[in-house]
């Protein structure tokens, strides 16, 4: 009997020095892993970058962009390059009697317009009986979360069709940001093209409340979580959030024109002043050229090298409402929205 206890306390010996050797060893890895983290952070910290970004160069402190965001627009470049070889492939070869796709983006953008085009945009994109979309864009843009979805699935769909953006009257703001996502835009000569900037919407109702003897009685769990509501005003740490918010939004919206119209953020930034032009206006910058809707649909021809192509229409968003009920961000023209504020 004690042999077999002296059996297992060795045993549990044995076991307890492996543990604590392996102990040892991940301690060990960890201080040498966070030793490579220190001075990687310390090197970027100091040091600076050179990105190439379509035959510009930018030198950038990496004290903000980092070896990995080095690495991102590296692997940005690749992408391009690779989506320009994929679509060498799949139009190669002209072809008679081809499809071509016209995808309808009328009015203000919501969740709903979202809901609705999104799936439509993928099936396009799966459907190789299709050779490319034209985006019929008469839009005085939208919600931020909706617009910026739109936007990544024209990107993603431009990957393997070519894609044109048209506009016969008005791509402004969330409208024009998801026109960037596609491969060239053209517009009728007096359409209203841009608005790039961020727009958003506070009611503070709270006079009229007491005017009209209405108290409102709130249990909150932190001191922002009703923060925009149209019961009170804004603190100001609450409007330095939200300012801060507004240039996040801000800036993606730039660097969406910036990527799409190859141009830098100081030149996008020429534009971003809120306004909209005469697309005859600003032709060779925000847009490519100025047409009707037949000649978009033959410069799409062009593009996927194709003739005599069958043109068919993917019914668009059918909404009307676009209630702004409550504090929002937007990418919406401002001139229009007075005519969809509270439904």
């Amino acid at each position: 009997m004690e042999e077999r206890e002296r059996e297992i306390w060795k045993y549990l010996a044995l076991i307890l020095a492996l543990l604590l050797a392996t102990s040892i060893i991940a301690t060990s890895l960890l201080y040498i892993q966070n030793s490579e983290l220190q001075k990687s952070y310390m090197f970027n910290r100091t040091a600076q970058a050179k990105v190439e970004v379509r035959n510009q160069t930018v030198i950038v402190s990496t004290g903000n962009t980092t070896a990995l965001q080095a690495r991102i627009d590296e692997l940005q470049r690749e992408i391009d390059y690779l989506k320009e070889q994929l679509r060498e492939r799949q139009i190669s070869g002209n072809v008679s009697n081809a499809t071509l796709a016209i995808v309808p983006i009328f009015g203000p953008i919501d969740e709903y317009t979202a809901l609705n085009l999104i799936p439509k945009l993928r099936d396009i994109a799966k459907n190789s009986s299709i050779r490319g979309v034209l985006l019929w864009i008469d839009s005085p843009g939208g919600y931020v979360g909706p617009v910026r979805e739109l936007y990544r699935e024209v990107r993603k769909l431009s990957y393997n069709k070519p894609v044109v953006a048209y506009t016969g009257d008005m791509m402004a703001s969330g409208a024009y940001f998801i026109a960037c996502g596609a491969d060239k835009i053209i517009a009728d000569p007096l359409a209203d093209v841009g608005s790039i900037g961020v727009l958003y919407v506070h009611y503070d109702l709270e006079q009229n409340y007491q005017r009209n003897g209405i108290k409102v009685e709130v249990f909150k769990t932190g001191p922002y979580k009703d923060m925009g509501a149209e019961w009170r005003g804004l603190t100001d740490e609450e409007r330095k959030i939200i300012s801060n918010m507004v240039d996040a939004y801000f800036t993606d919206f730039l660097n969406a024109v910036s990527t799409g119209r190859n141009m830098t953020i100081n030149e996008t930034k020429k534009f971003a002043t809120g306004r909209t032009w005469f697309a005859l206006n600003v032709t060779g910058t925000l847009v490519d050229e100025t047409g009707d809707l037949d000649y978009s649909i033959k410069v799409l021809e062009n593009m996927a090298n194709v003739s005599s192509a069958k043109v068919i229409i993917y019914q668009g968003n059918t909404r009307v409402t676009f209630g702004v009920y409550q504090s929002t961000a937007l990418y919406m023209d401002p001139r229009y929205i007075t005519a969809y504020i509270k439904g």
